[in-house]
């Protein structure tokens, strides 16, 4: 089984729910990254997003779009992320799942990147500007060779086109909280649950939801209704504020914050 597979897999068995915090490779640098995804790990974060460094993200705000660039600019290219990888996936428990624009698996054969992806010790991939319509090759290629790939799902996607997204993706489906870009934002959409619930009815896949999650208060409001909440934007800028000095401390300190919101909330 697939690691992702099989920690979706345990956290329902045993009643639980993940943190899926994201990472860009590279900022501010591979050791950092690193240290970050060691750090990650050990605290309890389930599954970690990777980010690869590419010059035109795609529905990234200025947070990470910034990292991609501070990333870019320090040199970071897809091998030096696989090669980090290679050397600290036997140290890790969690699952890796790669976050990269398709036009750099095209780049580089989408077979070749894949079998390299997966020798290095990821367990999946979200291709987040791949449409179905053209992923039935990559997707199936993947799931040969036992690993995952998940498709988003927007709040204006129609239930039926949200159904042929979960039918295309394993390991678990990315639901986006909100549409537009990634970011920080003070509250969570009121219609989160009865969506949530709707693709319940679409698919048995687990169900992960990002863009706007940023503090414990909205992981504790995701995973009342869904299996993982994903941080992204509130963990890079931490990242970026301490680029000139120790990242780990600061940013492993919110990211234990963020695991406490997988617990119910206090009653008085």
């Amino acid at each position: 089984m697939n690691r992702i597979d099989r920690i979706f897999a345990d956290l329902r068995r045993h009643g639980g729910k993940a943190l899926m915090p994201y990472i860009t490779a590279g900022d501010p640098d591979l050791a950092a990254t690193a240290a970050l995804l060691t750090d990650m790990d050990a605290a309890g974060a389930s599954v970690c997003e990777l980010g690869i460094p590419f010059s035109d993200p795609i529905a990234d705000g200025p947070v990470i779009q910034a990292s991609m660039t501070h990333a870019l600019d320090k040199g970071v290219r897809v091998g030096a992320v696989l090669d980090m990888v290679a050397t600290l996936r036997p140290k890790l428990n969690m699952g890796l799942v790669a976050m990269v624009s398709y036009s750099i698996v095209h780049r580089m054969g989408a077979k070749r990147f894949v079998d390299d992806a997966k020798a290095a010790g990821f367990d999946g991939f979200i291709f987040p500007d791949l449409p179905i319509e053209e992923a039935q090759d990559v997707a199936d290629y993947v799931r040969r060779q036992e690993m995952i790939l998940s498709f988003l799902i927007a709040p204006t996607t129609p239930i039926e086109r949200a159904r042929r997204i979960a039918q295309a993706s394993s390991g678990f489906v990315y639901v986006l909280a909100r549409s537009g870009i990634t970011g920080e934002r003070d509250s969570l959409p009121d219609d989160l649950p009865p969506r949530i619930a709707a693709l319940r009815d679409v698919t048995d896949l687990p169900m992960a939801v990002g863009f706007g999650v940023s503090k414990a208060e909205h992981v504790r409001q995701v995973v009342s209704v869904a299996d993982a909440a994903i941080v992204g934007s509130a963990i890079m800028r931490r990242v970026a504020e301490h680029r000139d000095g120790d990242v780990v401390q600061p940013v492993g300190a919110f990211v234990r914050e963020l695991l406490a919101g997988l617990a119910p909330a206090p009653t008085r």
